[in-house]
């Protein structure tokens, strides 16, 4: 493989991995303190190595003003309701659980293409959104569909998480008109940077403030760091780096090595034990999402 492919295939491997390992992450710092406080510490260290990286880059700019408004909306959506959502879910969640339903994010923007953008699904597209949907119960329900129905299996947590996909596939298709004006980078930084100022809000507003930092021992600071260095700073940089060298649609494979890592990684660190239907649910997820991406 020419240097030229291979660099841009490491960084979307790395940034998938390192995404990969973000839920046991939260997890192992859940068990110290809150959503607010992962998420605020978390985005303060990703706004630093994107900063530093736009500047480094020379691509600094300043948004025009009827940009602001938009991109205070992008890092609503995109940082903080996101992070909401997936740090409160994981409270119940399991990580292997999550990394599956997020898997299932790309179904989303295919719905979402075909109710807001008028973009076609043929009956191909249309099964693939069936077979991820029943994936996604199977594995909610540890194979007992009907006892998710009667409220016997299946917890908040896993509603919240499957909200966020949602919520992802909202943002990717609402960022698409920024990421035409400017460099990925630049974009992710004042998203990133307008998400935090909202967490602000959070944590101080109706939240523990900073009073939860003396709680995190070595392993807690060890997860927060790990989140905010590498999954919302160099994660990003290097996914969007690949994105400029790959098609989106070659990328877009590289995120079903997600789960297996989460799942990989969660039994190892958290215990967290890998099943025969966690298996099978995966797979029967990738197939759907694979009918959906396909081309005709």
């Amino acid at each position: 493989m020419p240097k030229s492919k291979l660099i841009p295939y490491l960084e979307a491997t790395f940034a998938v991995v390192v995404w990969g390992g973000t839920f046991i992450a939260t997890k192992i710092a859940l068990r110290e303190v809150s959503p607010a406080t992962i998420v605020w510490l978390r985005f303060a260290m990703g706004i630093v190595i994107l900063g530093a990286v736009v500047f480094s880059r020379k691509e600094f700019a300043l948004p025009d003003k009827s940009e602001w408004l938009y991109l205070a909306l992008l890092g609503f959506l995109g940082v903080t309701f996101h992070q909401w959502l997936q740090a409160t879910g994981l409270q119940t969640a399991k990580a292997t659980t999550t990394a599956w339903i997020v898997a299932t994010t790309p179904v989303f923007i295919a719905i979402l293409g075909w109710l807001v953008l008028k973009e076609k699904l043929n009956w191909i597209q249309t099964g693939g959104i069936a077979v991820a949907a029943f994936g996604v119960l199977l594995i909610v329900s540890k194979g007992n569909v009907f006892a998710l129905f009667s409220g016997a299996e299946g917890t908040i947590g896993d509603l919240l998480i499957f909200i966020s996909a949602l919520n992802w596939a909202v943002y990717t298709i609402l960022s698409r008109r920024e990421l035409a004006r400017h460099p990925a980078a630049r974009m992710m930084f004042y998203v990133m940077l307008l998400g935090w100022l909202f967490t602000n809000i959070w944590i101080f507003g109706f939240g523990p403030g900073l009073s939860e930092v003396n709680n995190l021992t070595s392993s807690g600071w060890g997860a927060v760091l790990m989140l905010g260095i590498f999954g919302s700073g160099l994660a990003y940089i290097a996914f969007y780096d690949a994105l400029q060298a790959l098609p989106a649609s070659q990328l877009g494979a590289f995120f079903n090595i997600e789960p297996l890592v989460t799942a990989l990684l969660a039994s190892v660190m958290i215990g967290e034990a890998i099943t025969l239907i966690s298996l099978v649910s995966g797979a029967i997820i990738i197939f759907g999402v694979w009918l959906v991406n396909r081309k005709t």
